[in-house]
């Protein structure tokens, strides 16, 4: 086992609502990873208002030359907001030094086909403000080695596995955040847990998650997302608005790439609904796109065996598995052995991200591989981030 860390991981997710701060003690590698502390930061109503505004404005690489000057002033005004969390974590663990510093940052435009990802963040002035080492831009050396960019958590999914006591194999983790994505890890054979080798890790995007709820919720109520899924239970499915997207949605070339973005996606087609249909007609497209791409990923990576899925268990983290109506529809259609909440494995599946990026943060220090040809397709498994110390 090599040095141990103590790492502070900062994720703000599609819903730009708030910041996910997680703190953990890791060699970043194979080592059984320690939670310290996670808590979660909200940004005020006007932060988050100007964030999403501006969000909706972006929908072409061009768009970041021509908001320049309010992307400059609201990524100075989201980095100050994490460094007041750094120094609240901080203070609030007086018997802990940490280390380094993942910070994830706002995304606010990618687009893997240009070979561009943008994070709004001041990493430089992040490391001046709190005083410690930050490591961050994780995306972009594996874009440029021909990856998508995206996901980035399956070697930290991958750690989870191996510390979780599980007789079920495979093993997918599914991310309902504002994308979803899956990662498999497979142990077919009666092998050591211990080598690497043992596991096959796979990993994509595979479709939209709260991306189209929480659009249509925060555009036709006073709400932010569909809490437990009410709204949308409360509602009826529009069957031939539903048919012709699931249609139109599954024929998007865009959702064969390897990764995704809440850009691909619109509810321009639920005009006209109430605000509970929508909302039921949005979540059933949910269910059914996660469904058909989870069906294709296990296909894709599992062929011939063709049975995977429903010997497979599903654990399911981010903010979508606490949509109780989402994840009823998909117990129902899908074949699977199990899916339940990673939490019941005493993990906290809402911050499973920022937990991840802490631990990516010590394997980049250290220089170890963070993405991987069956998990971004890249070309080779390469490290990524970039490190700064500016104090």
């Amino acid at each position: 086992m090599g040095k141990i860390f103590t790492s502070l991981g900062l994720m703000s997710g599609t819903s730009m609502d708030g910041v996910d701060a997680s703190t953990i003690i890791s060699d970043g590698d194979k080592g059984t990873i320690t939670s310290l502390k996670n808590q979660y930061f909200e940004y005020d109503k006007h932060l988050y208002q100007r964030l999403t505004n501006l969000r909706d404005k972006i929908t072409t690489s061009k768009d970041l030359n021509n908001y320049e000057n309010e992307l400059n002033l609201i990524e100075k005004k989201i980095t100050l907001f994490h460094a007041k969390v750094v120094n609240e974590i901080t203070q609030s663990l007086p018997k802990h030094e940490i280390d380094i510093v993942g910070f994830h940052g706002q995304t606010i435009f990618h687009n893997a086909d240009e070979k561009l990802s943008v994070q709004l963040g001041d990493a430089k002035l992040l490391s001046q403000q709190i005083k410690k080492k930050v490591v961050y831009n994780f995306r972009q050396n594996d874009l440029k080695n021909s990856g998508q960019g995206a996901p980035l958590t399956p070697i930290f999914h991958q750690n989870l596995v191996r510390n979780i006591n599980l007789n079920w194999w495979p093993v997918t983790i599914l991310n309902i955040g504002g994308i979803s994505n899956a990662t498999s890890v497979s142990k077919l054979y009666p092998l050591d847990l211990t080598d690497d080798k043992d596991y096959k890790l796979f990993a994509q995007d595979i479709g939209p998650g709260n991306c189209l709820i929480d659009e249509w919720i925060r555009k036709n109520s006073k709400y932010r997302f569909d809490k437990d899924g009410l709204i949308a239970r409360s509602g009826n499915v529009n069957k031939l608005i539903f048919n012709q997207a699931v249609e139109n949605f599954l024929n998007l070339e865009s959702l064969k790439n390897e990764s995704l973005d809440i850009k691909n996606f619109d509810i321009s087609f639920v005009r006209g609904l109430t605000l509970e249909d929508g909302a039921a007609t949005l979540t059933h497209l949910t269910a059914k796109l996660i469904e058909e791409g989870l069906v294709n990923f296990m296909i894709k990576n599992y062929t011939p065996r063709l049975d995977v899925l429903s010997k497979s268990t599903c654990l399911v983290c981010g903010g979508g598995r606490k949509n109780e109506y989402l994840i009823d529809i998909l117990r129902n259609n899908l074949n699977i052995k199990k899916l339940i909440s990673i939490d019941e494995h005493g993990l906290d599946g809402d911050f499973i991200e920022s937990q991840a990026f802490a631990y990516l943060a010590i394997r980049s220090y250290l220089g170890l591989p963070i993405t991987f040809p069956n998990t971004t397709g890249c070309k080779e498994s390469i490290s990524g981030g970039e490190i700064v110390e500016n104090f």
